[in-house]
């Protein structure tokens, strides 16, 4: 087999490329910006200046940061490009028709799938970072018609979370914080039954899938869920066994 080498690309055999928003919080295995998370090799690229607050707030401006980032690591040969805030979603349109790879930012963009996937009248649970900053304008960027379809709940008001990720004091206690992300996932589910999955929409969430998800009984989505899925389709698996 011959092989080629791409000008300017320094490494090889990462599909998927992460780019990180300007934050300082400790990314624990099983969060997105944790290489530890995935069996297998992905980039990551800190997108300088696009903190916690501007993506929140929905700054327009951050999308030339964002841009300049994601074409950095398409040109490093990545074969797809992701982030690590699901408001991101607010330029997940934009930046993929500025790229020839696929982009899908926003872990909020699994919503329809999730939602197309349960019986009628069941609904799709988010439980994201900010409740109050998570409206009209960031679901319909992610493909999502805001309705009765769906329950949010927000982290905002967990002392840990909202220490460790929003106010990024450097430090976060996991056991604490799945404590509080649990708790939240079984409010959800008691104050409507008719929640049929859960989704994840904060990338720091996704250590907790697991204990949400023995908590509620019911399928938890994610960022990482998404990162996987994509991955798959990117680089696919040869079958060998027996008939």
């Amino acid at each position: 087999m011959i092989y080629r080498a791409n000008p300017g690309q320094a490494s090889y055999g990462e599909a998927i490329g992460i780019l990180l928003l300007d934050s300082f919080t400790p990314f624990i295995p099983g969060d997105v910006a944790n290489a530890t998370t995935y069996d297998f090799p992905v980039r990551f690229r800190k997108v300088e200046g696009l903190t916690t607050r501007r993506v929140l707030g929905k700054d327009p401006t951050a999308f030339e940061p964002l841009l300049a980032a994601a074409e950095d690591l398409a040109g490093q040969g990545v074969r797809a490009v992701t982030g690590d805030c699901g408001f991101l979603a607010l330029h997940q349109r934009k930046l993929a028709a500025s790229l020839d790879i696929p982009v899908f930012l926003s872990s909020l963009l699994q919503i329809p799938f999730i939602s197309s996937i349960l019986g009628p009248g069941r609904k799709v649970g988010v439980i994201t970072a900010d409740s109050e900053a998570l409206d009209e304008t960031i679901l319909r960027a992610a493909g999502v018609e805001p309705g009765d379809g769906l329950v949010i709940r927000g982290m905002e008001d967990r002392r840990h979370f909202s220490e460790a990720v929003l106010l990024e004091t450097g430090v976060l206690d996991s056991t604490k914080v799945e404590r509080e992300t649990v708790s939240v996932g079984r409010e959800m589910v008691a104050e409507e039954p008719r929640v049929g999955a859960l989704l994840l929409e904060c990338s720091c969430l996704s250590p907790y899938g697991r204990a949400v998800q023995k908590a509620v009984g019911l399928p938890v989505f994610d960022y990482v869920t998404m990162i996987n899925y994509i991955h798959a389709a990117l680089v696919k698996n040869r079958f060998e066994g027996e008939m």
